[in-house]
């Protein structure tokens, strides 16, 4: 899988998985533009790896399609921006609500859509990764608004499969399980909260950030041209079980 003399638009690059593709496209050859809104981040992302950096707040669409014009035309785009905010169904606040369908609903359904302007515009091609979540298949406490929202990008990602098909375009989607960033890392070393998701486990581990950002390049790659409208569980087995 050799990216050389391609590009990629990477939202959420700063950290966690989106962190883990920025280097993986970036050993791979690709020229990596990064997104986000932590300008730290963005900086050590230029100086590893020679990423083009773009500081963006994504939760505001007129600065979302800003970032992507600065961007401009690339081969493809990874959309790892995403947050979730743990409230019951009973505490679900407005704010919360906006928070989490802004960022990993609309801004993804807006960047999908400058980049296939921008792809049509130069001809066609290109490949769209958008990174969902095993929350979108199974109802976990405290997820109502990440899960619809996780949900609602793989029902979407399925339209703009079949709509940018045409132009040369694929989309698809990874759905992770639990993915040990370096928050996650903290959040689940506790063996009593682990065990019981861990047992649902075939594989017997969770996810690494590296394993997902293999799965992406994956579908991004000439090996996946036949994937298209898909959405693929980097889920060690969970959801098969």
């Amino acid at each position: 899988m050799d990216f050389s003399g391609q590009s990629v638009i990477i939202t959420g690059a700063g950290k966690g998985i989106g962190r883990a593709c920025a280097h993986l496209m970036a050993q791979r050859g690709a020229k990596v533009i990064a997104l986000s809104r932590t300008a730290s981040d963005l900086a050590r992302l230029g100086e590893e790896i020679g990423a083009r950096t773009i500081e963006v707040d994504l939760i505001d669409p007129a600065a979302t399609r800003a970032a992507m014009a600065e961007a401009g035309t690339a081969d493809f785009l990874i959309n790892s921006a995403g947050i979730n905010v743990l409230q019951s169904t009973q505490a679900m606040s407005d704010a919360g609500y906006e928070a989490v369908m802004g960022v990993n609903l609309r801004a993804a359904l807006i960047t999908c859509q400058q980049f296939a302007l921008a792809r049509i515009a130069a001809g066609g091609g290109g490949a769209i990764v958008n990174i969902s979540s095993i929350a979108g298949h199974r109802g976990f406490a405290e997820h109502l608004c990440y899960a619809a929202s996780k949900a609602g990008l793989e029902g979407a990602t399925r339209v703009l499969a079949r709509e940018l098909g045409p132009h040369g375009i694929r989309v698809n989607a990874v759905a992770p399980t639990i993915t040990l960033t370096e928050l996650a890392e903290a959040a689940w070393s506790d063996p009593a909260k682990a065990a019981p998701m861990m047992v649902r486990h075939p594989g017997g581990r969770f996810a690494s950030a590296e394993d997902v950002a293999r799965s992406i390049a994956m579908l991004l790659s000439p090996d996946a041209a036949m994937l298209n409208g898909a959405v693929v569980p980097v889920d060690g087995g969970f959801l098969a079980v």
